[in-house]
């Protein structure tokens, strides 16, 4: 069943003394793509400012602005209108000998490398040899997602948007930023490409239409297993109706919601608001 819903995703600095300058990227808009539809977006600062929007290496669509009057705060609005579907497992993937060509890990090989968040370790190595001989590419994804959801305890605050995958496997507690690192290095263990996203969820599937709920910035994966297709670690389920999907990459690195420089005073408070509506 199709989706309609509208996201207002709001960002708000405040600063101990007036910057002077502020250059920024902002990764508010969704992507339209095979299972979601934008109908509307936009991106809005106050104060006010000029932006224009490019497209980054990995499709993610991008707003940059600058801002060089003084100011003491900076809010930043994404107000979009998505359509979304529910993703359909494949079932006719490929083997583990097509992922295992050359051509295969040439043209993915970007998604299989490490990174800061998804560094090199043995430490996966076993359960990736067990999940090669049991299941084909495909049910090996879902396998792996279940099996960080299944040995991780979801705990805000003990990780940060800092914390690695092995550190947070050191803890096994984490948030969704964690389960989807850690399912990337099970993923690339068994040689399947795979790459992170970052989006929204919806948190309650039984909402009234039109009832504007407390929304939640979230991440999962993406797998390559013929076609690219999503999965939820951190709820154990395909990815459905409820996600909003905005920014692909290799790791939180490529896809945080805003990033920039300031001239000026340093932030002394931070606060973001998700609310999401279901109108239809």
């Amino acid at each position: 069943m199709t989706w309609r819903l509208r996201v207002v995703h709001t960002t708000g600095f405040a600063y101990d003394a007036p910057v002077t300058s502020s250059f920024n990227e902002a990764r508010l808009t969704p992507r339209s793509d095979g299972r979601q539809n934008v109908i509307h977006n936009r991106v809005e600062t106050t104060p006010a400012t000029r932006s224009f929007r490019y497209t980054d290496y990995w499709g993610t669509a991008v707003t940059s602005f600058d801002l060089h009057a003084p100011h003491t705060a900076l809010s930043v609005t994404g107000t979009s209108v998505v359509e979304t579907d529910a993703v359909t497992v494949p079932t006719d993937g490929v083997d583990w000998d097509r992922l295992a060509e050359e051509t295969v890990r040439d043209q993915y090989g970007e998604y299989l490398t490490a990174t800061d968040y998804v560094p090199l370790s043995d430490r996966f190595d076993d359960i990736a040899e067990q999940l090669r001989r049991e299941c084909d590419p495909t049910e090996a994804v879902v396998a792996a997602a279940n099996w960080v959801h299944e040995n991780m305890s979801y705990v805000p605050g003990v990780t940060g948007v800092h914390t690695s995958a092995l550190e947070a496997w050191e803890e096994r507690r984490g948030v969704c930023q964690d389960y989807a690192h850690l399912t990337r290095m099970v993923l690339r263990a068994m040689g399947i490409p795979s790459r992170y996203v970052s989006g929204y969820l919806h948190p309650h599937r039984e909402a009234a239409l039109g009832e504007s709920v407390s929304g939640e910035s979230h991440a999962w994966v993406q797998a390559w297993t013929g076609s690219w297709w999503g999965y939820d670690p951190t709820n154990a389920v395909p990815v459905g109706e409820q996600h909003i999907s905005v920014a692909v990459g290799r790791d939180y690195a490529d896809v945080p919601p805003l990033m920039g420089i300031i001239s000026g005073g340093g932030a002394t408070d931070f606060d973001v608001v998700v609310e999401v509506i279901r109108l239809a």
